[in-house]
Order: C-alpha cells, then sequence, then structure tokens
C-alpha cells in the first residue's frame, strides 16, 4: 500500500515541478488560439479551461488505462514505477507538447506537424498511420464497452447489439460540432470516471485487510516469464505513453482559449489518467492475490476481470456502477478517434468541414470500415487480442514519432538549445521499446531476445546521434553573428 501512496504523491509532484519546467521550455503566451482565430463552430470553438480538461482526460482515457494496467499488473508492482515515471517523463510531456505545437499551427493533426517539422514523406506517412491506428482505436473502443454492456443487460442485448448502438453513436458525435454533443456530455463522464475510479480504490484500501496491495519489487512476476522489457512498455500504453494522445491533444487545441491553459489541460489531464491506471494496476495485483490468477483470469477476457473486480469490491450495485464508469471510458475515446480520423484525412483532402455535406462523405466510409473490423473482432474467439496487439505497438510507435516531431520543432525553436533534451530523451527511449518488441513479436519478425534487444538499442542510439548533430547544428547557427 505505501507502494501505491508513494507513487500517486510522486504523480502529483511530477505535475507541479516537470510539469512547470515542460511549460518553461515551450514558453506559452498571449498570441490567439485557433479556438479565437478561427472559430469556426464546429471543431475551433472557445471551450472553459475545466470543460477542456475534462473532454481531453476523456479523450485519452480510453480502454488503456484500464484493460493495459490490468495486463501490465501481470508483471507484478514493477508496473507502479513504469506508469508513475512513464507518465512524468514522457506521457504527459508528450501530451503537452502535441498540443501546444499544434495550437501553434491552427490547430493541425500530428500528421501535419510531421510534415513541418521532419518532412513530406514524414506527413504522407504519418496520414496514412495515424488514421490506421485510429480506426483501431475506434473499433477497439466498440468491442470492449459493448462487451461490458452485454454483462449488465438482458440476454437479446448482446455484444453485437451494443456494438451497432455504439457505432450510431459514433456517427453523431464524429458529425456533429464538439460544442454540441462531446461538450455537454464529457463534463458528466468525466466527474462519473473519477468518482468510479475513486470508489474502486477506496474498495480495496479500507476492505479490512481483504485485499493487500503488494509494494514495489524490481522483479518480473510473469507467470509465463514473458520479459518486462518490451513487452511491458508496450502492454501499459495509455497508462504511461501513447501515441493515441498525439492525435487527440490537436483536437482539444482547437477549444482552448490561451496557451497558458495548456499545462493544466495537457499536461494535467495525462497525470490525472495515470492515477487510473495506478488504481487499477493496484486493483488487479490485490483483488486475484498472484500475478498467476490475474493472468488465468485475463484469459477470460479483459472486460470480465473488470466486472469481477468491480463486482467483487463494491458489491452488486457498486459493481454496476463502476463498471459503468469503465464503459464511459472507452466509448469517449472511440468517438474522438473517429472524430480525429476525418480531421485528418480533410487536411489530406482539403475539404472544409463546416459543410456537412463534406463531413459525411469522410465520416461514412471511415464507419464502415470500424464496422466491418468490429465485427471480425465479435466473431472471431480471439479478434480482440488480434487487434489490441497490432494497435499497442501502432500506438507506441505514434508516440515514438510524435516525440521526435517535438524535438525537431524544438530545436528549430531555438529559444533553449538543451531544452530539447526534453522530448529527445523519451523518444529514443520508445524507439528501442517499439523496434525491439516490433523485432521479438509474434505479429513482427519473431527473433529472439538476444538479436533483438541489441538490435533496438543499436536503433534508438542512432536516432539520438541524429539528434544531437542537428543539435550541434543548431547551436553552430545560434553562434553565428
Amino acid at each position: 500500500m505505501i507502494s501505491l501512496l508513494l507513487s500517486f504523491a510522486v504523480l502529483l509532484i511530477g505535475y507541479l515541478v516537470y510539469g512547470r519546467v515542460a511549460e518553461k521550455i515551450f514558453g506559452p503566451d498571449d498570441r490567439p488560439t485557433p479556438a479565437v482565430a478561427v472559430n469556426d463552430g464546429v471543431d475551433c470553438v472557445p471551450m472553459k479551461p475545466w470543460k477542456a480538461f475534462l473532454i481531453q482526460l476523456l479523450n485519452i482515457a480510453g480502454t488503456g488505462p484500464i484493460f493495459g494496467a490490468l495486463m501490465g499488473a501481470v508483471f507484478g508492482p514493477v508496473v507502479f514505477l513504469w506508469i508513475v515515471l512513464g507518465s512524468i517523463l514522457g506521457g504527459a510531456v508528450h501530451d503537452y507538447m502535441s498540443g501546444m505545437i499544434s495550437s501553434r499551427h491552427g490547430g493541425a493533426s500530428i500528421a501535419e506537424l510531421s510534415g513541418l517539422y521532419l518532412g513530406r514523406a514524414a506527413k504522407w506517412g504519418m496520414r496514412v498511420f495515424s488514421a490506421v491506428l485510429l480506426v483501431l482505436c475506434g473499433v477497439v473502443f466498440v468491442t470492449s464497452p459493448a462487451g461490458l454492456l452485454a454483462k449488465l443487460t438482458p440476454g437479446w442485448m448482446n455484444g453485437t447489439f451494443w456494438a451497432v448502438v455504439i457505432l450510431v453513436y459514433y456517427l453523431l458525435a464524429t458529425l456533429l460540432p464538439i460544442d454540441k454533443l462531446i461538450g455537454k456530455l464529457y463534463p458528466v463522464f468525466g466527474v462519473l470516471l473519477l468518482v468510479m475510479a475513486g470508489a474502486v480504490i477506496g474498495g480495496i484500501l479500507f476492505s479490512g485487510g481483504k485485499y493487500a496491495i503488494p509494494e514495489l519489487r524490481l522483479e518480473n512476476l510473469h507467470p509465463a516469464g514473458t520479459p518486462v522489457w518490451p513487452y511491458m512498455f508496450i502492454t501499459v500504453a495509455c497508462g504511461a505513453i501513447s501515441g493515441f494522445h498525439a492525435t487527440q491533444s490537436p483536437m482539444v487545441a482547437k477549444c482552448i482559449t490561451s496557451e497558458k491553459q495548456g499545462r493544466k489541460i495537457f499536461y494535467g489531464a495525462m497525470i490525472s489518467e495515470s492515477v487510473i491506471a495506478l488504481v487499477w494496476a493496484a486493483a488487479g495485483v490485490s483483488f486475484y492475490g498472484t500475478t498467476r490468477l490475474l493472468n488465468e483470469a485475463l484469459k477470460g477476457g479483459a472486460s470480465n476481470v473488470v466486472y469481477e473486480i468491480s463486482t467483487g469490491v463494491l458489491g452488486a450495485f457498486g459493481g454496476v456502477l463502476a463498471v459503468a464508469g469503465v464503459v464511459i471510458c472507452p466509448i469517449t475515446s472511440g468517438d474522438t478517434a473517429f472524430r480525429s480520423a476525418r480531421l485528418i484525412l480533410a487536411e489530406a483532402l482539403h475539404l472544409e468541414q463546416k459543410s456537412i455535406k463534406n463531413r459525411l462523405l469522410i465520416t461514412l466510409p471511415l464507419l464502415l470500415v470500424g464496422g466491418l473490423l468490429t465485427w471480425f473482432a465479435i466473431v472471431n474467439d480471439n479478434g480482440f487480442q488480434i487487434l489490441w496487439r497490432y494497435f499497442s505497438w501502432s500506438n507506441q510507435t505514434l508516440a515514438m514519432i510524435a516525440l521526435w516531431v517535438c524535438t525537431a520543432y524544438l530545436l528549430k525553436k531555438g529559444a533553449y538549445r538543451f531544452g530539447s533534451l526534453l522530448t529527445a530523451l523519451p523518444a529514443a527511449f520508445m524507439t528501442a521499446v517499439s523496434t525491439t518488441y516490433i523485432l521479438t513479436a509474434e505479429e513482427g519478425f519473431t527473433l529472439s531476445g538476444k538479436i533483438a534487444r541489441p538490435l533496438g538499442l543499436f536503433v534508438a542510439a542512432a536516432f539520438f546521434l541524429i539528434y544531437l548533430f542537428n543539435l550541434s547544428r543548431a547551436g553552430k547557427r545560434k553562434e553565428q553573428p
């Protein structure tokens, strides 16, 4: 329990201290934001800071900090360390910089920012890569809540029924102006999500000793012997660092009314999401008692584990409320995943989005693809697990690319010569993680760890050397009279 409480405290300190470091390096000022300068009534709409914060939190807090944290807990309490340090040093910096740089460029997507700072080829690559990732996100965030809702409703309301209902909601959320549906529902859902997470951890902490949260141990407790590196760093995505967030922060960047709100909204939302991830990681390792039993339970699906923990800790009524909060979490990321995909494709096709016709031209094909993938996930026993594996790697690879984009921006900005290390170090780390994983994974090249780990570190070192070369060039340009 002490390790968990210390983890919460370190996250708070990280927000107060390291968050200010990130803010100082970026240097927010009083220039007009897209919500003020553009204000198109559809995507660029001014919002109050507290509302923008809750929307950002729900956008990014999908299945990742819940399912990912539970699957990461199979490695043991060492997962606490990754959630805390990954969030403070990587994830929150990633989200803050992605949002703030987007705001400086009229709310541009991460794909457009890649083109500005890494070149034309990177822009087109990121357009395709991010659009595919967002559709995968949307599908993952259909199947998981549909499964949970099916457990709470009569038999005829099965997973397929709820998947159709959720896709219809996604259609509305993708098409309507952001302040009409998302802006009205998300603040309420945000409060419920936080209350439910609090209820679960409260039920565990005050269980009278029934559930014991283990202390931090720097060892791998995975019952199958799956190595911590790189698998835990891929499995726990949204709770520590997630490239999906780089697609969401620009959407909220279109709604902030001052750059100085950025730290509270972007950095703060990521820290809050990590709190949620810690709650579910702690719940997983304490409710089942051993990582072996947790791993066995997860074989029946992460949705089943969430249901068992919620009802087991809070009882039938409290469990229903907790599961409702968990259902809201992925749905409110799935809708914005499709919305972000619409915006990225609209940028690529140069289609203005004030016209409902133009929005329909992009949204309907996206949801058709999403519906077909959802059907695949439902009719195949391992469909969700297959999609999750591809989503997880794509997610962390996008985080790597986004961090290198942010690094390029800071290098060109030149206000702080070494400030770019803020993003370059986590970018190099995620390069090693993503490269090593795809070299060893079943869906990758299936190389042995003895080969993949050195290769992954070599690729990361090569990227970092390129960064140091560009840092040196930037310094020389600055020194010239």
